[in-house]
């Protein structure tokens, strides 16, 4: 496949195709990210997208039955480029069953509901979302580009249209200042978004990324492993969505856990509070893969 730069994707589409659709992501401001810096966003030429789908019929046959678009927050393209897209990958993968993409609250709010109507009858039907955190002021402070209450209704919009959601939380993103702020706004807001799947991530200060600035300047404090388990415990004590496939399973989390929410919450606080004792086993630095 034809690819520019590193790609990224979310864990669960280990096993799908993906097809770079855009090159970088449209907003690329927040501070804790380095995944896209080093691009300037833009949507590829149509063309190019098509004719990729064409080499991917001929390198991977027919049965592909999932399509993650990338790049950052593919939902920002035009109607004129989804349309001949989701038409092509229906034409030339019968067994295709999910086409999933990143997005923002941005890129939904910009989009009417008839457009996202549209998208999800023509298949688009899993958005990725990356809230990292509920708290107004964590989400200014990390450059998110949009609030709470903008993340809740671009949720809504989303679930109107008849699509899923898989929301992102980020350990840590509060500092050690709004540690339990971040915890309990975040779990609100995964309650308020109500998504399908709630993954929890850990913040990794990345150098060369403004949030490091921050932190050589004293500006910012990432909590110790305690201080982020109890961020996970409060999320998961907190967070009420109807029915979310829970999971902690990233590479950047001392402990992994999965389980379904609210129904597994008991379960999930139990070994939650036996680590805080100690008396579970976490993941080893080394073993973390950053």
């Amino acid at each position: 496949m034809r690819y520019e730069g590193d790609i990224y994707r979310p864990p669960s589409e280990a096993e799908s195709w993906i097809l770079q659709a855009t090159i970088g992501c449209s907003w690329n401001h927040c501070t804790y990210c380095d995944m896209y810096r080093a691009k300037r966003f833009r949507v590829r030429p149509l063309s190019d997208i098509l004719e990729d789908v064409q080499l991917a019929r001929q390198r991977l046959g027919p049965d592909v039955d999932k399509v993650f678009v990338a790049d950052g927050d593919a939902l920002v393209m035009e109607l004129d480029v989804w349309r001949p897209l989701l038409t092509a990958l229906r034409a030339t993968f019968p067994r295709l069953r999910r086409v999933s993409a990143y997005a923002t609250a941005r890129n939904l709010l910009a989009k009417e509901q008839d457009e996202l109507d549209e998208l999800a009858r023509e298949g688009l039907s899993l958005l990725y979302v990356g809230p990292e955190s509920g708290d107004d002021v964590t989400m200014k402070r990390i450059a998110k580009g949009a609030d709470h209450a903008e993340h809740v209704e671009a949720a809504r919009k989303a679930h109107a249209a008849g699509m899923k959601l898989s929301t992102i939380f980020l350990l840590g993103a509060g500092g050690v200042e709004r540690s339990h702020e971040h915890a309990v706004a975040s779990a609100r807001l995964a309650s308020a978004m109500d998504p399908r799947f709630v993954s929890l991530l850990t913040l990794t200060v990345i150098p060369g990324t403004p949030i490091a600035t921050l932190q050589q300047r004293g500006a910012f404090e990432l909590p110790d492993v305690r201080g982020l388990l109890q961020e996970m415990r409060t999320f998961v004590a907190e967070a009420a969505p109807s029915n979310a496939i829970f999971r902690t399973n990233h590479a950047s989390n001392w402990l992994p856990l999965e389980g379904r929410l609210p129904r597994d919450r008991d379960r999930i606080v139990q070994v939650l509070d036996a680590a805080l004792e100690g008396d579970v086993p976490l993941r080893p630095a080394w073993a973390r893969g950053l």
